[in-house]
């Protein structure tokens, strides 16, 4: 098998996943699951799925769709959900990427019952979509902090920045 054909397995369906936590269960393996659109990685995005990666064994990654983004971020996604999904799967700390259309992950939160639930950011538990559901089937829930100085808008805004300078 490639490699690109390995980083490919990474992205599976629903059907997929339940298998794999099935068979990661069986190996008592903790399992990790956070979300987000990622649309232009770097390394705060770095910084969290790392950081998620290591309160477990394997790290779920959900992935907002192209049409769900849209709905959340007027004017995005940047880069196309297949683009984005194959990004993120090439990171050895991400074991598995499971796309969702929702506004939230919260049927794939259900699904899967992680171990513990990570979001990145300004959070608390209790604002953190799938943290009641978590906590009640005895796993936890984390937040990493914003690695500071990074963030989506503010690359698409230098871009921006840097394009109207030039064309000037």
């Amino acid at each position: 098998m490639s490699r690109l054909d390995s980083i490919q397995k990474k992205i599976v369906s629903k059907n997929e996943l339940g298998k794999l936590i099935h068979l990661w269960q069986l190996l008592s393996q903790k399992i990790v699951f956070t979300n987000g659109c990622f649309d232009i990685l770097h390394a705060g995005h770095i910084h969290t799925l790392s950081t998620s990666a290591d309160f477990g064994n394997r790290l779920i990654v959900g992935l907002n769709t192209d049409a769900s983004v849209s709905k959340l971020k007027p004017g995005r996604p940047l880069q196309n959900q297949d683009s984005r999904a194959l990004v993120l799967a090439a990171l050895n700390c991400v074991d598995a990427i499971i796309l969702f259309d929702e506004e939230t992950p919260l049927e794939f939160i259900k699904f899967i019952m992680p171990d513990v639930l990570v979001k990145g950011g300004d959070y608390s538990i209790e604002q953190i979509v799938g943290s009641k559901e978590v906590i009640a089937s005895g796993g936890t829930v984390n937040v990493v902090p914003l690695l500071k100085g990074f963030s989506t808008t503010a690359i698409e805004e230098k871009i921006k920045k840097r394009s109207s300078t030039s064309s000037e």
